[in-house]
């Protein structure tokens, strides 16, 4: 086997099937997602924040303050009613701005929606509902690239599109959807990157002369989209931030063994010195300006909060930049407090470790007491993962621990680093600072998931060249599991999409009395 082959294996399929399963997948995924988009016609949960504040970043260029609250919310009635004029009677700026607990992009996202279709139900969702669909194609791809196998990449992606969690974050206008599509992006193109480095490692031992180090690599574009997409990933929720610093790591240690991989003898050194620099600027440089662009609406008007505009302007250019830096200092400074120091309680708050095992869910909306001809129905959208994926999810996770232990396995090790980047810090916040924290949080780690039951599954599918019998076998039985995920989806779906259901049925649904 050539040195190209041992470090970047073929593909098992063709390139053109590798393309049409992911997107036959994600078209599947995405008619479920947008199928009914508009209903419930009603502002669901956290929407009452960020499709009005995505409405205010359209119409003045950082969120604002809207008529009543949370106990009182008469902008929701009125946007529901078709009445835009939701906002407090008070002078323009700054005293109208709304403090706000997270970075704008997401907010962002949700105004092209707006913005398009009009500020409605399916307006404000629109962009979800497309950010959902497309992970579904990036995963499927994804995992084609990790297996270098078309079919289990486009069981991945299946699994993804008959997970209620992933389904119903999908249609609703909540910030942790974007964060999850950008996370997977940058991980996505973090595996791309890894691949053509070890491909230019290749193809330079084969073709030059030996050094202890090795060659410089390049700029490396796929591992600066992957900065920029983790920069994008901050610039939702700031919980992005601890992906980046683990991918970043992952990056680098990648690097390290690609060129131990590949025989050189000082592979660490060279590392450091070849690779490190460009890692720095992809992976700090390239995330820090994405982040910093996403505030272009609050740097540019007097309507954001702490903007202190007066002050900046009064004194030439160089002290506006200087000024206006301080202050978005100040107000990152504001926002990082309230995240570790929120402990409000909330009926549907639930600890980091209830959630694998969907022991408390969380209900987006619920319209009781509808009369269906004599007998009570129900409306109920539960944001909960589709079980027969999740248990076995996270026998998987265990799985993968002890393949990288035995075999270090990168992609096992990296699945595992992935899920504890997005879990652990809950962990630690839950233990050290008693935080209210939610179920949905898990929605950027249900790919990583997917991904140890993808790798499980090529493990049961058995190698490619593998007896008939043995991949017969091998592939009824992951085709078996999947049939059971998706009947298990389809048993769900009226109480992940808000449909109208007798009360007994709703409640044969409730799997645990804690989803009631």
């Amino acid at each position: 086997m050539s040195t190209y082959h041992r470090l970047v294996p073929r593909m098992q399929e063709s390139g053109l099937w590798g393309w049409l399963g992911p997107a036959f997948v994600a078209l599947l995924g995405g008619v479920l997602r947008f199928l009914n988009l508009g209903h419930p016609r009603a502002v669901v949960f956290d929407e009452t924040y960020y499709a009005k504040d995505a409405y205010a970043l359209l119409r003045f260029g950082a969120e604002r303050e809207t008529l009543g609250d949370d106990k009182n919310p008469i902008a929701d009635r009125m946007l529901i009613a078709g009445d835009l004029n939701i906002w407090e009677r008070c002078p323009p700026a700054p005293d109208c701005a709304s403090y706000v607990a997270h970075p704008p992009l997401g907010k962002w996202m949700i105004a092209v929606g707006e913005w398009i279709f009009g500020m409605n139900p399916y307006g404000w969702r629109v962009a979800a509902a497309l950010a959902g669909t497309l992970m579904i194609f990036i995963l499927a791809r994804l995992a084609r690239r990790m297996t270098r196998s078309t079919l289990l990449g486009c069981f991945a992606g299946l699994l993804l599109a008959l997970d209620g969690l992933h389904f119903v974050m999908s249609r609703i206008a909540l910030l942790d959807i974007f964060l999850a599509f950008w996370v997977l992006a940058g991980f996505a193109c973090l595996v791309v990157d890894r691949d053509k480095a070890r491909g230019r490692l290749a193809e330079w031992h084969e073709r030059s002369a030996a050094t202890l180090e090795g060659p410089w690599l390049g700029l490396r574009p796929w591992r600066l989209a992957a900065g920029a997409c983790l920069g994008a990933a901050c610039a939702v929720k700031w919980s992005g931030i601890f992906f980046l610093l683990a991918f970043a790591l992952l990056s680098f240690l990648w690097d390290m063994g690609a060129r131990r991989a590949v025989g050189l003898r000082k592979p660490y050194i060279g590392a450091i010195n070849r690779d490190l620099p460009t890692a720095l600027g992809a992976m700090a440089l390239a995330p820090a300006l994405v982040f910093m662009a996403t505030w272009t609406g609050w740097f540019v008007t007097d309507k954001g909060w702490g903007r202190n505009w007066d002050q900046a302007t009064s004194s030439g250019p160089l002290f506006f930049a200087f000024d206006s830096f301080r202050s978005w200092l100040g107000y990152q400074t504001q926002l990082l407090s309230w995240h570790s120091t929120l402990a409000q309680p909330h009926t549907y708050m639930s600890e980091p470790w209830q959630w694998p095992l969907l022991q408390r869910p969380i209900s987006f909306y619920w319209q009781g007491k509808i009369d269906c001809g004599g007998q009570e129905c129900v409306q109920h959208v539960l944001a909960v993962g589709t079980p027969a994926l999740w248990f076995a999810a996270a026998l998987a996770m265990l799985g993968m621990v002890a393949w990288y232990v035995a075999g270090r396995d990168w992609r096992a090790g990296s699945v595992v680093l992935a899920y504890a980047a997005g879990w652990a810090p809950w962990v630690y916040y839950a233990l050290a600072h008693n935080r209210t924290m939610y179920f949905f949080y898990m929605v950027p780690l249900v790919p990583f998931m997917i991904l140890a039951l993808t790798l499980v599954a090529g493990l049961v599918l058995g190698r490619a060249d593998a007896s008939p019998l043995r991949r017969a076998v091998g592939a009824a039985s992951v085709g078996a599991y999947a049939l059971v995920v998706l009947i298990n989806f389809w048993w769900l779906s009226p109480v992940l999409s808000g449909q109208t259901v007798l009360h007994p049925d709703w409640w044969a649904r409730m799997l645990l009395r804690t989803w009631a």
